[in-house]
């Protein structure tokens, strides 16, 4: 990226951080990330990874900013690692994907350790990491007419960038392995209802519950918020850091056997 490295945290103008795959915009007392790859259902890249990282860090420095929001754009919130960068750079490359992941990682952290309470705008279909980061937020209100769906067990990788660390503290070890193991759709009523997100709501509520939820959330101390929700993540930074250097590792070694290979070809070949 252009931008030259900050002298000191503090927070700059979005515009001067030169974002391509993603937006970035800030309303005290809110933040809003937009994933913008459309064109893809904002499957995330390298380089989108390290903005979102980049984005988090500058809100997490930003004392105006009480609450951020996570969301997409286009019909579909995030359908998670774009298998065909997959394809072009890191299969049979083990030690590629190794870094690519580092920067997902990262990303995840920025996220989770960014000091102030995460909201995530589900505005669309969450599949695969595109749902580990909506649970990298501390609440999600979700459209009703979408799904969640976790697919690496069809795709040649585990799901081991959040949900298999988080789902069975969110939902329960039974769900979590239906989830993983099934690989079906969890409609947004049933996600609510699981409490895999907070609220489901119509397409034309969405907004207005967003706000609500920020507007309650910008109200709290900030000081206390911060150590509350450092408290909150206790469960989730113990399965997170117990497993994910692992996960990095072994999964990295999978890029060079066959099953991520062919699978993921199928799954191009039918695009």
């Amino acid at each position: 990226m252009s931008e030259r490295q900050p002298d000191a945290p503090k927070p700059v103008a979005p515009q001067e951080l030169g974002f391509e795959r993603i937006l970035y915009e800030k309303a005290p007392p809110r933040a809003t990330v937009t994933l913008n790859r459309p064109e893809v259902l904002n499957a995330f890249d390298f380089r989108m990874l390290r903005e979102l990282a980049r984005a988090f860090e500058d809100a997490s420095w930003d004392d105006e900013i009480r609450v951020v929001v996570l969301t997409g754009a286009g019909r579909a919130f995030c359908v998670g690692a774009d298998l065909r960068s997959w394809a072009d750079e890191y299969l049979g490359k083990p030690g590629e994907y190794w870094k690519w992941f580092g920067a997902f990682k990262d990303a995840h952290d920025r996220l989770r350790e960014i000091g102030k309470p995460t909201l995530a705008r589900v505005n669309g279909i969450a599949v695969g990491g595109g749902n580990e980061l909506q649970m990298g937020c501390d609440l999600a209100v979700m459209v009703d007419d979408a799904f969640i769906r976790h697919v690496g067990p069809e795709h040649g990788s585990v799901p081991a960038g959040g949900a298999t660390q988080w789902l069975t503290i969110m939902v329960g070890d039974r769900r979590a392995r239906e989830i993983v193991l099934m690989c079906e759709e969890i409609p947004a009523a049933r996600a609510a209802e699981w409490g895999l997100v907070n609220w489901a709501v119509p397409a034309g509520e969405l907004d207005a519950k967003v706000d609500a939820v920020v507007e309650n959330l910008a109200r709290k101390l900030p000081q206390t918020t911060r150590y509350a929700k450092q408290h909150l993540n206790f469960w989730r930074d113990f399965a997170w850091h117990e497993t994910i250097n692992h996960a990095r590792d072994w999964l990295a070694l999978s890029m060079a056997t066959d099953e991520p290979r062919q699978a993921i070809e199928r799954f191009l070949e039918r695009k």
